[in-house]
């Protein structure tokens, strides 16, 4: 059985590995202001971001969908992995060596499946990268040598050869103390009649990697004609190899992507080699599967979906191509990004391009020009006879279609007047009317009554500032009221207890759960008290914030001080000015809901109240106005 990680390792893991490096793997971050990160949510869809990261805190929270944590919570949400596996990733990227408790620990047994199986898959790459260059493998370097690529571009890819042998790789990775059924799980052995063999067999091998860069699986190309298996063959679904949620090349690309707010989507393995090569180092490809949902939610957190975001289709101008195309069209509204095509001339793909016309021509080829709608409008109108009146109407009743799927209105009419230009229609508002129209009765049919404009967010591929609204937080009390300012001021106070726990201590500490009104506000001043309260995080913040988080009864709790650790305050200046008075309101309000609650008493007793009990209720009014009129005409130095 799987000893328990020593708690002081679970810490130091925590410690040493800064969350902004980690969720910088799977998204772009921005400034927010306060010393905070923003991206785009990888839990939720969304086109604003509302995802923020405190590295001061080594926590993140989303305010659109409540998740959050720290850095152990963020790469177990994300990668679907255990507590256990989390720590032993980040330990391993920490250079940590953690301690077992409850028995000895045996690497083999007791590292998690997603560990083991990328730890398969990194020991095969180096074996097909080392297996390139035996004699055997003369047939793949001469295949990539055709295609313009020499050794160092092999080595940069980390392209490899899988030897024709039926059970070479599998006998290394076995030497390597990886069992059968971990072989079989990852997808580089498959059964045999006499036990595993390799999946792959005298092929060209390119791993494939997520974008946190652990390979998952590989894509092999067919080099001989005895072969008889298909011209690309890529690992099969396994539990950390989804085809239609990795794109090749997204490890390489993903900064530049990030950095230049532009992606290209190419076809191919080679295709992505050539354009890096040729300077498009934003180059990514799909693995054997059409572009989908997906694929657009890993580029939207990197583009980050502002106003100048590009993404560049290159297909082949065949049949094929063209469907690919009209594919990518029917899911260019769930980017923010303008969507364009690039189609190199005689049908070349990008690898050849470049062999036979040089670098410059790759780089030429995907500079924007053509629209995605618009070429798919012409495509759709290119085959019909427009030179007939029942031609147009046609092709106009095909591509309005198309058009009626736009969901932001001023989008879908812009494209109608374009549409009506390219049928060869002169009134245009027919056209406009005939699209909205097919869009009213497609609302129609699917039940949405979301109005004209289509839902909040949703936009079309030219523009137009999307919008997205949060879901409300989901706690079991009261609703929070953020118009209250009663609930502002304590929840600006218990930000400066989890942020700025100096600036409120040790006056915080005093304060009573029932000076705060709101109850999830409440219940976190009460994880706060049985975490030490914020006087310990005036020595270790870290360890306080994590104390905090530990005292939290549910993830209702836990989100919440996850939220107000990241949320930016509302002040310029965060000073001992600012949390005296926030420190001053909120005792305040507490002093005068007392005083009001004793009244109201003494009011409903009337002339039933006994005499001494009266003096005791009048004394006790009397002594918290005279302690709201000194709070009022000293503050903070009268707590």
């Amino acid at each position: 059985m799987a000893g328990r990680i020593n708690d002081d390792d679970v810490k130091a893991v925590r410690d040493a590995v800064p969350i902004d490096s980690v969720v910088s793997e799977y998204l772009q971050l921005r400034n927010a202001g306060g010393g905070n990160l923003k991206g785009l949510c990888p839990f939720h869809d969304e086109k604003s971001p509302s995802f923020q990261v405190s590295p001061s805190k080594g926590l993140f929270h989303c305010f659109g969908c409540q998740e959050g944590g720290d850095t152990i919570a963020f790469v177990m949400k994300i990668d679907h992995l255990s507590f256990s596996e989390t720590v032993e990733r980040l330990a391993a990227k920490a250079g940590i060596t953690l301690r077992y408790e409850e028995g000895g620990y045996n690497p083999s047994h007791q590292r998690g499946e997603r560990i083991r199986l990328i730890e398969a898959h990194q020991a095969a790459a180096e074996f097909y990268v080392r297996a390139l260059e035996s004699p055997e493998a003369e047939i793949g370097r001469t295949f990539l040598a055709e295609r313009g690529f020499d050794q160092d571009a092999a080595a940069h890819f980390r392209v490899g050869y899988s030897p024709a042998g039926w059970d070479h790789l599998t006998r290394y990775l076995r030497g390597k103390g990886f069992s059968d059924k971990e072989l079989i799980t990852s997808g580089l052995s498959q059964d045999g009649r006499r036990g595993p063999i390799d999946r792959f067999r005298g092929r060209l091998m390119w791993p494939i990697s997520d974008t946190a860069g652990d390979i998952v699986g590989f894509g092999a190309r067919k080099l001989r004609d005895d072969d008889n298996g298909p011209k690309y063959l890529n690992t099969p679904e396994t539990p950390i190899y989804k085809k239609s949620q990795v794109l090749y090349g997204i490890d390489l690309a993903k900064k530049d992507i990030a950095k230049a707010s532009r992606a290209v989507v190419v076809e191919g393995y080679t295709d992505v080699m050539a354009c890096h090569l040729a300077g498009v180092t934003t180059a990514i490809a799909t693995c054997g599967t059409a572009f989908g949902n997906d694929h657009i939610k890993i580029l939207r957190r990197l583009l980050m979906d502002n106003g100048s975001a590009r993404v560049i289709f290159t297909f082949d101008g065949d049949a094929a191509g063209q469907k690919a195309a009209l594919r990518a069209f029917e899911d260019d509204q769930k980017f923010a990004a303008e969507t364009y095509i690039a189609i190199a001339p005689d049908g070349m793909d990008p690898c050849d391009l470049r062999l036979v016309k040089g670098d410059d021509s790759v780089r030429d080829l995907v500079e924007p020009r053509t629209p995605l709608f618009e070429f798919a409008l012409r495509q759709i109108v290119g085959r019909y006879d427009l030179e007939t009146p029942a031609g147009r109407a046609a092709a106009l009743d095909e591509a309005a279609a198309v058009v009626a799927k736009i969901k932001t209105s001023s989008v879908q009419r812009e494209v109608a007047v374009q549409l009506a230009g390219l049928v060869g229609i002169l009134d245009q508002e027919f056209v406009v009317h005939r699209v909205a129209q097919l869009a009213r009765w497609a609302r129609d049919k699917g039940g949405d009554h979301g109005g004209r404009g289509g839902p909040p967010g949703a936009r079309g591929p030219r523009g137009g500032a999307p919008q997205q609204a949060a879901p409300a937080p989901a706690f079991s009390g009261p609703a929070l009221n953020l118009r209250s300012p009663a609930h502002r001021t304590e929840r600006e106070l218990l930000k400066l207890a989890l942020q700025k726990p100096a600036l409120v201590s040790p006056a915080f500490d005093a304060y009573g759960v029932d000076e705060f009104t709101a109850p999830p506000y409440a219940a976190v001043r009460e994880c706060i008290e049985e975490a030490g309260g914020a006087e310990q995080g005036v020595a270790d913040d870290r360890a306080y914030l994590g104390a905090v988080l530990d005292a939290a009864p549910d993830n209702t709790v836990r989100n919440l001080v996850t939220e107000l650790a990241v949320e930016v305050f509302h002040g310029k200046s965060i000073d001992e000015t600012y949390a005296g008075m926030h420190l001053v309101h909120v005792r305040l309000r507490a002093v005068d809901r007392r005083i009001a609650d004793v009244q109201s008493s003494l009011a409903r007793l009337g002339t039933n109240v006994a005499p001494q009990d009266l003096a005791a209720a009048q004394n006790e009014v009397w002594v918290l106005q005279q302690y709201a009129q000194t709070l009022r005409a000293h503050g903070a130095a009268a707590l």
